[in-house]
């Protein structure tokens, strides 16, 4: 037997389980299974020809050793230029850091941010690996129930009741994971003028901001110039496994978010960073554009089918592509429902479980990642599972 053991934070830093449903899903599908995937967050589009073409350029050039560890200055020039043409924000580049996914810009963001024992605000339901990023610096998440009622969002209101001595930080996110929901403006506003007026920092998530449906998409940087903010790649840009993100952050923390990155990372990918250096371009952004209205359509078929089912949707998503059902109506365990949609139906879907404690057992997430003929079949193996 072992004598070694592991930190006691790790009793606290609990499994992904959407990876475990994905690795089974996975093992049925290389024994014959037909399975329908609806469980991880990874779009089914790749990335642009173009981007991938700039990768191959960038290892033909022999652009493959270490970078600055905030990111090649072309990628972070290129990443202000975005923030200028879309919402009319002039970004200094310097306070832009590449980072590898938006995982890495949390975990820089926390060692920078948060000192043992200091608490971090945020929602449940949530983002699971957000609550673990806190722990992993010795921090306190603290979980905010949130509901229908508050689109699935913090509010200033809640932000104040919260508040202890030991509150360092909120954490949003707008467009959300599993919910979708987006925080008005108005409602940003109040956050921000609640956490600093308690002497605290606002971090906001916006990785799926590219991918807002029904409204006008805003920065969290309109609000303020000093909320630090994360973005991504993956989602809207198409480019999960190449994993690259980025952050925003006021000028005066940039010093200490590259220390802590060479000592982290050392640096990004560099084939990966001259690579989405295409993104960028006209011909991606109208891609990116076209799966965006695709994702949409996806998104209205699959809420009335599912409603129709049984499953409830208190508030339809309005941006990502997630739609958090409540299945109270059908079972009282989403977990045990979504091993059993997998092992009988060869429907994989997320447990509530997954995003926190609220309410869990009573809702599952749907990725809306496939093309509307799969999720039709999805949907009709889910309707005979319950008939």
């Amino acid at each position: 037997m072992s004598t070694f053991k592991v930190a006691q934070r790790m009793e606290r830093i609990v499994p992904f389980y959407v990876m475990d449903l994905l690795a089974r899903a996975k093992k049925l599908e290389a024994a014959g299974r037909s399975i329908i995937h609806m469980e991880v967050g990874e779009p089914d589009f790749t990335a642009p020809r173009a981007v991938i073409d700039a990768a191959q350029a960038a290892l033909a050039e022999g652009k493959t050793g270490y970078t600055p560890a905030t990111g090649i200055p072309e990628l972070r020039q290129a990443i202000a230029g975005h923030y200028r043409d879309r919402f009319g924000l002039p970004l200094e580049p310097r306070r832009i850091v590449v980072t590898p996914g938006s995982s890495g810009a949390l975990q820089l963001l926390m060692g920078v941010l948060i000192n043992p024992g200091q608490q971090v605000l945020m929602t449940d339901p949530g983002y699971p690996c957000n609550k673990n990023f806190v722990e992993f610096v010795s921090g306190e998440p603290v979980s905010l129930p949130v509901g229908p009622d508050t689109d699935y969002q913090l509010t200033a209101e809640m932000v104040a009741k919260a508040w202890t001595e030991r509150t360092r930080a909120v954490l949003v996110a707008s467009p959300a994971n599993p919910t979708g929901t987006l925080l008005s403006r108005q409602e940003l506003e109040q956050i921000y003028r609640a956490v600093r007026s308690r002497g605290g920092v606002l971090i906001v998530d916006e990785i799926y901001q590219g991918l807002i449906y029904d409204q006008e998409p805003f920065s969290a940087l309109e609000v303020a110039d000093d909320i630090f903010v994360i973005n991504s790649f993956s989602k809207y840009f198409g480019m999960t496994g190449w994993r690259l993100g980025w952050l925003v952050a006021p000028a005066d923390c940039i010093d200490s978010i590259d220390c802590l990155a060479q000592n982290i990372f050392l640096s990004c990918s560099a084939p990966a960073q001259y690579a989405a250096l295409q993104a960028f371009s006209p011909e991606c952004l109208a891609i990116f554009e076209q799966r965006r209205q695709i994702f949409r359509q996806r998104r209205d078929f699959l809420l009335p089918a599912l409603q129709q089912i049984g499953f409830s949707v208190a508030v339809a998503p309005q941006g990502a592509f997630y739609l958090y059902a409540d299945c109270s109506a059908l079972t009282d365990d989403s977990f045990r429902l979504a091993y059993d949609l997998l092992d009988t139906q060869g429907v994989a879907v997320t447990p509530g479980k997954d995003f926190g404690c609220n309410r869990s057992a009573h809702h599952i997430r749907f990725a809306y990642t496939t093309d509307v003929d799969r999720m039709s079949e999805g949907v009709e193996r889910i309707r005979r599972y319950f008939s």
